[in-house]
């Protein structure tokens, strides 16, 4: 009994001894930016696996104020992800307009740095509790951008980008309009400043993009949905239950016809150009309606996908803007829709919109805002309200003929790439890798 004794504590040694030798292994293993990050008390850090592009990955929450402006505001958590190479290569914000996963983009793949990738407050996981709407405006959204970029740039003492796609891209303009020292340039992708809630640009602009053919052919598969309703409601009645859509917000029989409306923004909004794939009455029914269903607004309207972004909505109604329906081409066939879109507006609420924000950005855009690239696609409906540049400052805009929402840097023919590469390189004072 004694020998076995002598045997349990010789294991036991070794067990001790290996457990000891693989703590201090991983204590050595702690990188100097995970052993900063978690010496601030306002971070939650959790270390993801890293890739072939990145030596390590974080999910972080900071604590946030509700209210900026208060010094007694309750806080909440709002999370990013923090990707990281090098802490002396440039860092790449992109700013989202709403939740957020991880994934590289394009523009910490074209200058091989560090990215973050931020939540915009009220999406996703960055919800305040107690909840209140009003906290949820551009100039709060901005400080929030303006305390995690500040916090981050102790550790990252590099060059600075901010970047943001379509509602982010617009959300990196009004972070730069509060804070324009925060960082040292901005590319901002398919980014809109909407004028009201129903701004009439969109509708000049679905009224003359592309040509007099594609736009006839957008209308007339249109107006076969509305005429053939008989067919295609039942249809879509069935895919609601095919794919568990409920239409308690808006009505099955609006919703329909709303969807019917939505397609030409959303074909242009994401259409190639090419519309000779658009389907005529030569098309089987069931092709006519996978088209419409791939291509309208058949989830859009569903209780499931309004609810997910009331955040955005809310925005839309109070200062954000948006867009409505021209209903006078397909009147005739209309029993519901009227063009607008009140339904979109989350808990009942009375809203009222409030121009002045956007004004100011446009005028301060227009006037001093520098450093800013700006990428717009020639298709893309919401390039009809994207920023104007006078010249006054040294951003550049890029429009790219027949581009989409899908527009981006690599988008663009080599030598208008080379206008954008040669700008980053002056702000950045960085050589890009062609």
């Amino acid at each position: 009994m004694k020998s076995l004794r002598i045997i349990s504590a010789y294991f036991l040694l070794i067990f001790i001894l290996i457990s000891c030798s693989a703590t201090q292994q991983t204590t050595q293993q702690e990188s100097k930016l995970y052993k900063w990050l978690l010496s601030q008390p306002d971070l939650t850090v959790k270390k993801l696996e890293s890739n072939e592009m990145f030596s390590e990955i974080y999910e972080i929450f900071i604590e946030q104020p509700i209210d900026h402006f208060n010094p007694n505001s309750p806080k909440f958590k709002q999370q990013f992800y923090l990707s990281h190479k090098d802490e002396d290569l440039p860092m790449v914000a992109e700013l989202d307009g709403y939740s957020v996963g991880n994934r590289p983009n394009e523009l910490s793949r074209l200058l091989n740095c560090n990215q973050i990738i931020v939540e915009h407050r009220y999406f996703g996981e960055s919800v305040p509790k107690p909840f209140d709407w009003k906290y949820l405006d551009i100039k709060q959204a901005a400080a929030d951008h303006h305390r995690i970029i500040q916090k981050l740039k102790e550790f990252y003492k590099s060059k600075w980008i901010t970047t943001g796609i379509s509602k982010g891209g617009s959300t990196v303009i009004f972070h730069k309009r509060f804070y324009p020292n925060d960082v040292d340039a901005t590319v901002a992708y398919v980014a809109p400043i909407n004028h009201s809630p129903e701004d009439q640009r969109v509708y000049e602009w679905l009224k003359n993009v592309s040509t007099e053919e594609c736009r006839k052919k957008v209308h007339d598969f249109q107006e076969m949905i509305l005429k053939k309703r008989d067919v295609f409601y039942p249809m879509f009645l069935q895919n609601a239950e095919k794919e568990s859509l409920s239409y308690n917000i808006v009505g099955s029989e609006k919703a329909f016809e709303y969807s019917v409306l939505e397609y030409s923004f959303a074909y242009w909004q994401w259409s190639d150009g090419d519309c000779s794939k658009i389907p005529d009455s030569t098309y089987s029914n069931e092709e006519i309606f996978e088209h419409f269903k791939k291509n309208s607004g058949v989830d859009y309207f569903s209780d499931k996908d309004i609810t997910s972004i009331y955040p955005f909505f809310y925005q839309c109604y109070t200062e954000y803007g948006y867009y409505g329906y021209d209903v006078e081409p397909f009147k005739q066939y209309l029993k519901y829709a009227d063009g607008h879109t009140p339904f979109f507006i989350p808990d009942n609420l009375q809203l009222k919109f409030n121009p002045e924000p956007m004004k100011d950005i446009s005028h301060w855009v227009e006037n001093e805002a520098s450093n800013f690239i700006f990428i717009y696609g020639g298709n893309d409906p919401w390039t009809s309200t994207g920023v104007c540049l006078t010249g006054k400052t040294n951003s550049l805009k890029m429009v790219l003929p027949n581009g989409s929402h899908r527009t981006r840097i690599k988008s663009f023919p080599e030598y208008e790439r080379e206008m954008i590469y040669n700008k980053l390189e002056e702000w950045l004072d960085i050589k890009i890798e062609r």
